[in-house]
């Protein structure tokens, strides 16, 4: 079972990394490309909340798993976001830009949106007192702050951060399917009687967001490098800070089994598009290496 001290260690261990392999350059877009910025992080910030909400309404799963669709809603981009963006042929500095910004974000989002959750639904059975001060200070340490360490070693000592981050990406791969694992294990009785609870609900919401962002990328007639970047971005979520906050800042391990199974999922259906994108993308060039034959 993952114990109170590794689970946010392994998560500050995880946004160190990510910290590493930025560039600076990386947030030149916020500058040359912000529409393709502003649509992502809308999506991202205000529409995957409310997708959250909405499912939550329709489902009515049991009141720990309904706060834990809000959390899991508000936690910003996963770690892996940026990776399958890459194999999905998406804009890599896109997707690292929305990822950090949603992080930085996620110091203020997060407690808000869960105490909205926890308002709305665990709150009609019984008084919740929300360490709101408490969340917000877990989530500065063990999101925010490595983070930023991790961003500016690169700056300071790029040869040092790029051995480093050679090393630490996949290690940090590696602790995310950990800290999923250990949770699943730790709470697979659970998992198991509300598997029909959750798992529709997180199917639902992880294909809402998704069909969302492609939508409002493609309304706003971003290229499709963009289009992949903003979809993967808000297709996965971050889920070990969701469960981090449900174990260790929230002491509730029922609000995490949204998270754990949504990382199933997400993982799933990430595969799924980039399979599909790829298809579409070999078959245009066969259209058009057709088409140059037959004009020869």
């Amino acid at each position: 079972m993952i114990t109170q001290a590794a689970l946010p260690a392994a998560l500050a261990f995880i946004m160190f990394a990510m910290g590493l392999t930025m560039e600076a350059t990386d947030f030149r877009i916020v500058f040359t490309r912000p529409k393709a910025l502003v649509i992502g992080l809308a999506v991202k910030l205000l529409l995957l909340p409310l997708a959250g909400l909405a499912v939550v309404m329709a489902w009515r799963p049991d009141p720990a798993f309904a706060v834990g669709m809000i959390l899991l809603a508000a936690c910003p981009a996963g770690v892996t976001s940026s990776l399958l963006t890459h194999l999905a042929g998406g804009r890599i500095a896109l997707a690292a830009s929305v990822t950090v910004l949603t992080s930085l974000a996620a110091t203020l989002t997060v407690p808000l949106l869960v105490n909205i959750g926890l308002a709305l639904f665990a709150g009609y059975d019984r008084p919740v007192e929300l360490p709101v001060g408490r969340m917000t200070l877990g989530i500065l340490l063990v999101d925010t702050v490595p983070l930023a360490f991790g961003l500016l070693l690169r700056l300071r000592r790029s040869d040092r951060a790029e051995r480093w981050g050679r090393i630490a990406r996949p290690v940090a791969t590696l602790l995310f399917a950990v800290i999923v694992v250990g949770a699943f294990i730790g709470q697979r009785q659970t998992i198991a009687d509300h598997l029909g609870d959750v798992m529709p609900a997180a199917l639902a919401l992880n294909l809402l967001a998704m069909a969302t962002a492609w939508g409002m990328a493609s309304a706003g007639g971003l290229p499709q490098a963009d289009r992949v970047a903003v979809v993967m971005e808000n297709g996965l979520q971050n889920g070990a800070l969701g469960i981090f906050v449900a174990v260790t800042l929230l002491g509730n391990p029922a609000i995490m089994v949204p998270s754990i199974v949504y990382a199933f999922v997400m993982n799933l259906t990430a595969l799924a598009f980039i399979s599909a994108v790829l298809r579409s993308r070999s078959t245009r060039l066969r259209d058009v290496a057709s088409g140059d034959d037959n004009h020869m």
